[in-house]
C-alpha cells in the first residue's frame, strides 16, 4: 500500500471446532497456539487503501498460522473481501503463502475452493481486475482453487507452487522429477504463471498493472 498505509476490513468471525478434531494435539489448541504466535485470529488478512494510487482491496496470507491453511474462516474472509472490492468497484489482490485446504476442517475447509473460485467469477462479471500473487510456498486446495484465476498472475522468485509437493509425486509416479520442478522459473518457463516479481519490487509492479488494466494512463500512477 502507498506509504504503508492500509484500514483492515473487520471481519469478526473467528474459527471454531465443529469436528472436534484431533491429532497429536486438539485442533482449537492449535488455533490458540497460531493466535497467541501471530497476533492473528485466522491465516488470512483483509484491507483497503491505494497502490499507487488506485484504490484496491488486498487479501494477504499468513502462513506461520498453521501454515496459511484456508479453512471456512478464511474462505469467509477471502469471500467478504471480493464481496468489498465489489460494493467499492475497485480491484482485488490477493497474497498467498499457503500449504493448502486446513484438513482439520475436512469438507467445511475443501468446499472453500469452490467458493472463492466462484467469487473470483463474479469479478470477472463485474470487469474488476484480480492479480494473484504467489509467495513461498502456494500449495494444494489454494493453488487448486483461485490462485491461478487472476487477471495477472504473478509469483515471487524461488516460490514452491503446484498441487501435491514434489516428493509426493516422485513416490506416486515412481519418477525422478526435473530440477527445479514446481519452483517459479518452472512455471514461468513453461507459461503457468505470467511474471516473477521480487517482494521489494512488487508495489510498483501491481502499480502499472492495475493502471494498465484499469485502462488509466501510465503517469496516473502516483
Amino acid at each position: 500500500f502507498d506509504d504503508g498505509k492500509y484500514q483492515r476490513i473487520e471481519l469478526p468471525k473467528t474459527p471454531t471446532d465443529p469436528l472436534r478434531f484431533r491429532d497429536q494435539k486438539r485442533y482449537g489448541d492449535r488455533l490458540k497456539e497460531a493466535q497467541a504466535r501471530t497476533g492473528e485470529t485466522d491465516a488470512i488478512v483483509v484491507a483497503h487503501g491505494t497502490i499507487g494510487g488506485f484504490a484496491a482491496v488486498v487479501a494477504a496470507f499468513e502462513f506461520g498460522f498453521m501454515g496459511g491453511s484456508m479453512g471456512s474462516v478464511v474462505g469467509e474472509r477471502f469471500v467478504r473481501g471480493v464481496q468489498t472490492a465489489l460494493e467499492q468497484k475497485v480491484p482485488y489482490v490477493c497474497i498467498t503463502a499457503t500449504g493448502g485446504a486446513r484438513m482439520q476442517e475436512s469438507l467445511l475447509s475443501l468446499m472453500q475452493m469452490a467458493k472463492t473460485t466462484a467469487m473470483i467469477a463474479k469479478l470477472g462479471e463485474a470487469k474488476l481486475p484480480f492479480i494473484s500473487v504467489l509467495a513461498d510456498p502456494t500449495m494444494g486446495g489454494v493453488s487448486a482453487s483461485f490462485a491461478f484465476m487472476g487477471d495477472v498472475v504473478i509469483a515471487e522468485p524461488k516460490a514452491l507452487i503446484g498441487f501435491a509437493g514434489p516428493r509426493v509425486i516422485e513416490q506416486t509416479v515412481r519418477e525422478k522429477l526435473p530440477e527445479g520442478f514446481q519452483r517459479a522459473e518452472f512455471l514461468l518457463a513453461k507459461g503457468a504463471i505470467d511474471m516473477i516479481v521480487d517482494r521489494r519490487q512488487l508495489r510498483d509492479e501491481i502499480a502499472q498493472l492495475l493502471a494498465l488494466l484499469l485502462r488509466q494512463p501510465a503517469d496516473a500512477i502516483t
